[in-house]
């Protein structure tokens, strides 16, 4: 049986989630060893607990264990999922929205591009590098499958700073499948589609319901506010692209110049932006996260755990047992798509069975829609390489190229912001980068 590690295992709602997978699957229910790991004593106990009443409803006998000590959790690993947020909301998630908004620029996520997500990259990226020198060592053969954002650039940083097979795992892309299946009255569960691109922004090139094609019927739906509530920024995009896009509209309109902007407040009204929306989801879930352990330690909610569809149990469920299955995964280019530069990480098909995650070559993509992309990708590969280089000045440059910020300020506001970011966060930044 495999032993799979959960790095952040104290992000309980979501590990929860990836456990139940785990252990729904027959040939796991019995002897399959799952080492959970954070730094936060109290929630590591909670997610033991958890895991534990998931097995007892599942009638499985997993191996359990706990580890403050990341290297007795990786020791022998086959597979670890991480889902680390390093700094947590406070003080570090509070820093990336408050500081800029003094500038007067507003986020929404602030977790994937932008500059908080440079800021999370700057904070992340050399704790998962951390983790790849234990994995070299103890565990080198293992996959580690990250949930963390920014996906992008946490997996390109992985990939130019590592020798572990890193792959990304998101659910945008069959989550938005879904969605746009629904808007036109569609079986999801009947449709096939191929989409590509880059970790929230990728684009579905097609989308066939029992082998017809449906996408003038999903494009039929451009300026039907009601089929497209709350998620008016994607509508646009589809309008004015041709491709539906994977990344919700709060996400998107942080990646491009053209939705949030100071000078033209009706905007935000008119598309429906939520700015500060992140902020708002982590004091509702802080608010109620002690209701929601009480109720899971109680087994509350677990007497049926339905299998979600996330790809990261699947991936090791398919290698284990060479099983094949397609899922979506970020990996880096090197040829998969031919219109994106070939260091940068992609979202694409990969294949999977007892010869790991295989990724799909899709060749070029639609001029427009690459060109997009390497406007995000610019500011990546800038962030990745300050933080692997210790070069500062990348971190300014990166931002000043990223289309919100360059939207809203200036190069010295920018450069103020990103010194006073850098400070602000203090020990969370990397000693070459202070």
């Amino acid at each position: 049986m495999p032993k799979v590690t959960f790095l952040g295992a104290g992000s309980v709602v979501f590990a929860k989630t990836l456990i139940g997978d785990l252990l729904s699957f027959p040939e796991f229910r019995e002897g399959l060893h799952i080492a959970l790991h954070d730094i936060d004593a109290d929630r590591l106990q909670t997610i033991e607990l958890v895991a534990g009443k998931l097995a007892d409803v599942l009638g499985a006998k997993p191996i359990i264990t706990t580890h403050l000590d990341r290297r007795e959790a990786l020791d022998g690993a086959d597979y670890a999922l991480n889902m680390i947020q390093v700094g947590g909301y406070e003080p570090s998630t509070v820093i990336d929205f408050e500081i800029p908004k003094k500038y007067g620029l507003r986020q929404t996520i602030a977790d994937t591009l932008g500059i908080g997500g440079i800021m999370r990259a700057v904070r992340t990226i050399p704790v998962m590098l951390e983790f790849a020198e234990d994995m070299e060592e103890l565990c080198p053969d293992a996959w580690l499958l990250n949930y963390t954002n920014p996906m992008a650039m946490c997996c390109w940083g992985m990939n130019e700073g590592s020798d572990i097979r890193t792959v990304g795992l998101c659910h945008s892309v069959f989550g938005t499948a879904r969605q746009l299946a629904g808007r036109v009255d569609v079986n999801p569960d009947e449709i096939n589609y191929v989409c590509a691109g880059i970790n929230h922004m990728a684009f579905f090139l097609s989308m066939e319901h029992k082998g017809q094609d449906i996408y003038p019927q999903i494009r039929s739906t451009v300026g039907d506010r009601d089929k497209w509530q709350y998620d008016l920024t994607r509508m646009e995009m589809l309008r004015r692209f041709g491709y539906a896009i994977t990344e919700s509209s709060e996400h998107l309109s942080e990646y491009v110049p053209w939705f949030i902007k100071s000078s033209q407040p009706d905007l935000i009204e008119e598309f429906e932006i939520p700015l500060d929306e992140y902020i708002r989801r982590c004091i509702d879930q802080n608010k109620s996260w002690q209701d929601i352990r009480a109720k899971m330690i109680a087994g509350e909610g677990l007497d049926e755990p339905n299998r979600s569809r996330e790809y990261g149990t699947y991936i090791i469920h398919s290698i284990e047992t060479d099983t094949p299955r397609v899922v979506y995964g970020n990996v880096q280019n090197q040829g998969l798509i031919t219109n994106l530069p070939d260091p940068c990480t992609v979202e694409v098909p990969c294949l999977v069975d007892r010869n790991g995650v295989q990724p799909t070559q899709i060749g070029d993509i639609p001029p427009q829609l690459a060109a997009l992309m390497r406007t995000n990708i610019n500011v990546q590969e800038l962030t990745v390489a300050a933080i692997l280089n210790n070069e500062r000045d990348h971190l300014y440059h990166a931002a000043m190229l990223d289309p919100h910020t360059a939207a809203e300020l200036n190069p010295d506001q920018i450069v103020a912001m990103v010194d006073e970011l850098l400070e602000a966060h203090g020990e969370y930044i990397p000693e070459g980068l202070r």
